[in-house]
């Protein structure tokens, strides 16, 4: 662990150690006072269930969400817990006294099946280190067992739930009751430990999050413990720290997935990069490391000396186009500069003339500048080398609203619905693909060539 994640991490352990010590204080001040009973309040019992299954699914969704981008099998367990608490906090708190009645037997411990599911999913997260490769489809199955096991469990409440009393008015506590909230505490505490390693070793700003809010939950478990039983009416000071848990959870996951989105990014730019450079510069680079071999060989400098020159000055062209796709500026002035120069340097021998015409007011993104200063390069070189066309057009600007580019030439031209089929054309067409942009071409023999790019609405 390097220096930077060592502080980061004991400056949280102090805050986790200070959170502990004052939630402790806390919770032995009001079980020594006798203030754990809570308050009657039907309708806050109601509200504040509503928002715990609303915030909880919230957060499930949002575990998905990040899930799917990096396929982590502990956010799969994470929005399957999330779910279970969220679903089970819906069916069997909410719905039953949305009407001002009363948890009936049944519901009572239906929800805490359901709670007891999810906090088993989620203290199981965090030492789960493997990755899902079919993602939506482990998601789905993960989703759909869920739901099928919260019905079990339903099922299971109704046999019971006949003879096990969740709670009532005097305050008398099933042995049953404590158990199953003792062991919830166990189940969260476990899961703070668990997130709280994760931290240490990796440094991910969600693990910190994650054993923060689970923090919470192992107090408001033991409020559960200690408190006497009540009606599902009461709201007790445990259930105002559920709810800054699921707070607390909503925005560190939603941190998360912020931050899992901008590394695939970062992750995907950095790929299309070393593709680029694999697939301009490497080349010209093989053809210098080959010139210098024939050199070395025995051929003669002045007919090596030409080749050596010419892929110099095209390695030095790519060289400079891969540090623009590098650069994440907005913009079209180094797009324009490196086009341009690109122009010059193929036109430079006079065998093709090539007009270029960009109209100031349509911007390019990074990824879009690569693909179509490749088309462009593509077009122009496949106009030189097969069309032997003597003039060339390439327009980047605007139609219809639209920013459209295009490369004509006066070539020989061929058959467009049977001769379009060349690896360079499908190279385009894939290129154009990439960056959302609509690709054609149309050719006819003797009459040249036109491709048109219509990139994406902007």
């Amino acid at each position: 662990m390097n220096t930077s994640r060592s502080e980061t991490y004991r400056s949280w352990l102090w805050g986790e150690l200070a959170l502990v010590g004052l939630l402790g204080f806390a919770t032995l001040l009001l079980a020594l006072s006798g203030r754990l009973d809570g308050y009657a309040l039907p309708e806050g019992r109601v509200a504040l269930d509503t928002a715990v299954a609303v915030i909880a699914t919230i957060v499930a969704i949002l575990s998905a969400i990040r899930f799917l981008v990096e396929g982590r099998t502990m956010d799969l367990l994470l929005a399957a817990g999330f779910l279970a608490i969220g679903a089970g906090s819906f069916a069997y708190r909410v719905a039953p006294t949305v009407d001002g009645g009363t948890l009936a037997p049944v519901e009572a411990w239906a929800a805490i099946g359901a709670e007891l599911l999810g906090a088993a999913l989620i203290a199981a997260a965090p030492f789960v280190t493997s990755r899902v490769s079919g993602r939506p489809r482990a998601l789905a199955a993960a989703a759909g067992i869920t739901i099928l096991v919260l019905v079990g469990v339903w099922l299971d409440a109704r046999v019971l739930g006949l003879d096990l009393q969740v709670g009532a008015e005097d305050g008398a506590r099933s042995v049953a009751v404590i158990v199953v909230y003792a062991l919830l505490a166990v189940l969260s505490l476990t899961a703070v430990v668990g997130f709280g390693l994760r931290f240490r070793r990796h440094g991910r700003d969600l693990d910190s999050w994650l054993a923060l809010a689970l923090t919470l939950v192992v107090f408001a478990d033991l409020h559960y413990v200690l408190a006497p039983a009540r009606s599902s009416q009461y709201v007790l000071q445990g259930d105002f720290l559920r709810l800054l848990c699921f707070g607390v959870l909503l925005v560190g996951v939603w941190r998360a997935i912020g931050q899992a989105e901008f590394g695939r990014a970062v992750a995907e730019e950095r790929a299309r990069v070393a593709r680029e450079i694999h697939d301009g510069l490497a080349q010209y680079l093989f053809a210098l490391s080959t010139n210098v071999s024939m050199l070395e060989s025995g051929a003669p400098l002045e007919e090596i000396l030409p080749q050596l020159k010419h892929a110099s000055i095209a390695a030095q062209q790519e060289a400079r186009f891969a540090v623009l796709a590098l650069s994440s500026a907005s913009g079209t002035a180094p797009f324009d500069a490196a086009l341009k120069r690109y122009v010059d340097f193929l036109a430079a021998d006079g065998a093709l003339d090539v007009e270029v015409e960009i109209d100031p007011a349509v911007t390019l993104a990074p990824d879009e500048q690569i693909e179509i200063f490749r088309i462009v390069q593509e077009g122009l070189a496949n106009a030189r080398r097969h069309a032997d066309a003597r003039r060339a057009e390439v327009t980047i600007g605007q139609r219809a609203g639209r920013r459209v580019v295009t490369v004509r030439d006066d070539g020989t031209g061929f058959d467009g619905e049977t001769g379009g089929a060349g690896q360079g054309l499908m190279n385009m067409r894939a290129r154009a693909a990439s960056i959302q942009g609509a690709f054609s071409l149309r050719s006819a023999p003797g009459r040249g060539t036109s491709i048109e790019v219509v990139l994406r609405v902007v």
